[in-house]
């Protein structure tokens, strides 16, 4: 398949579909943090209708629309307005709207729970797929992630481990503190490659089971 991991600067995701045969690209604002030629800097949404078979966007920058900073809309952080919170909601909004209705067959897009406003915004909006946990794929931390799919079977637990702590929650404040928490868990995308890298094998009555249309 060719598969565009958008948001991602790791190659963490992409790495794990390239392991198994895919034609696997990342794209991000970012240069490719192990300097792969198969990462695109720029705008992913330039690139939506180059003929993918599935999208990941790996972590979309949209903190606005997550229900944990849903009080930034009416009580702003010292140094910002209350417009200025709305329109990077919107922005936020349009972004997600782009990647879920993009002219892809198969997508996933993970991000934090959803406020209401933020759900009113989004073009085609419908409740995510499932919620998973790192401590589900082989990794001892806590950090719930929502998975939006389209024409993709939900996750199967991979490696349940105990040991299980709020890593990234916990991290103090730093330079880096964003890149830590950005960055895709390696077991995740193993399982995502796994699972869907091979959906064209399904039979009719599999792809029923999933849910995913012909």
């Amino acid at each position: 398949m060719r598969v565009l991991v958008a948001c991602e600067f790791s190659g963490t995701v992409r790495n794990a579909f390239s392991e198994r045969g895919h034609d696997a690209w990342s794209c991000d604002l970012l240069p490719a943090e192990d300097r792969s030629n198969r990462h695109i800097v720029g705008d992913a949404r330039m690139i939506l209708d180059q003929g993918w078979d599935l999208l990941m966007v790996a972590h979309p920058p949209c903190t606005r629309l997550c229900n944990s900073g849903v009080r930034w809309l009416t009580t702003p952080p010292p140094g910002r307005s209350r417009d200025a919170m709305w329109a990077e909601l919107d922005e936020g909004a349009q972004l997600f709207s782009a990647f879920w209705n993009a002219p892809i067959d198969r997508i996933a897009i993970e991000n934090p729970v959803m406020h209401r406003h933020a759900k009113a915004r989004i073009i085609g909006y419908r409740p995510p797929a499932q919620s998973v946990q790192p401590w589900q794929f082989g990794h001892g931390e806590t950090k719930r992630t929502c998975l939006w799919l389209k024409n993709l079977p939900p996750l199967k637990t991979t490696d349940i481990v105990s040991g299980r702590e709020a890593r990234v929650h916990r991290m103090p404040p730093s330079a880096d503190r964003w890149r830590e928490r950005s960055r895709f868990f390696s077991g995740i995308a193993a399982a995502m490659a796994a699972q869907w890298g091979d959906l064209d094998g399904l039979t009719p009555d599999q792809r029923d089971l999933f849910g995913m249309t012909a």
